[in-house]
């Protein structure tokens, strides 16, 4: 598919201002309800070692914060879709026309005991030994409001080195900042369905729990340009020995 929407020089210099942007249609309510219903059949099927936790389940023993990876492995159709079309244009007005995809996830935040997804950046899990410039194109497929588990971010803080982390449990795959984010330096983004946030993989973000009566169902298509090794890997020893050589 052909893009159709292209982003305006005053987005894309408050997306390198801020590290982030908010995008409000990428797609039409059409293919956001063909989307929908592709996501929860994912959901409900076994998807192997794709499916990871990324925080423990609760005290009755329900999932709290279940991510697929690579869902159009699962579901072919994923990849020629005009939200896709239109976040690959996206991504090389920020990063350039070289950008190319770098995989996609789903996360989805169960109704009334969604966990959040802590505050870290998205490249404290990449690989230590490659200089990185990445984003990630976050759409939901519902209303995404404070009460429901909305993107947040700390604006600027893509300017800051990969910050130390830790996994938030060793059962589970999240990982979050060590240092904490106040309140008040954090802005939240509401969006309708289909529209998007976009993020650089070094900015602070956050997603709070799901006290709703839906799903929170979050589509994330990430773009990056090719990464360049490093002279000197960098120790990111919050990092589970597996995920990397």
């Amino acid at each position: 598919m052909k893009p159709t929407i292209r982003l305006s020089q005053e987005q894309v210099d408050a997306f390198h201002r801020d590290g982030f942007l908010a995008v409000e249609s990428l797609t039409s309510p059409a293919e956001v309800a063909v989307l929908r219903e592709v996501y929860d059949r994912l959901f409900s099927r076994d998807v192997g070692e794709d499916r990871l936790e990324l925080a423990a389940v609760d005290d009755e023993g329900r999932e709290t914060l279940p991510q697929i990876m690579n869902p159009e492995k699962y579901a072919p159709e994923l990849d020629d879709t005009q939200a896709r079309a239109n976040a690959l244009a996206i991504a090389r007005q920020l990063l350039g026309p070289e950008t190319e995809r770098a995989g996609d996830h789903a996360i989805m935040k169960p109704p009334g005991h969604g966990a959040p997804t802590p505050w870290h950046q998205d490249e404290a899990y990449w690989h230590p030994g490659y200089e990185h410039a990445g984003i990630s194109v976050w759409m939901p497929l519902q209303p995404a409001v404070p009460e429901s588990g909305c993107m947040q971010f700390v604006p600027g803080s893509h300017r800051l080195p990969v910050v130390p982390h830790h996994l938030i449990d060793p059962d589970a795959h999240a990982l979050e900042a060590d240092d904490p984010v106040a309140d008040e330096d954090a802005v939240a983004v509401p969006l309708p369905p289909g529209g998007c946030t976009i993020h650089h993989c070094r900015t602070l973000h956050y997603a709070g729990a799901n006290r709703s009566a839906e799903p929170r169902r979050a589509y994330i298509m990430g773009f990056s340009v090719p990464a360049q090794p490093l002279a000197e890997r960098r120790d990111y020893y919050w990092q589970r020995p597996e995920w990397h050589d």
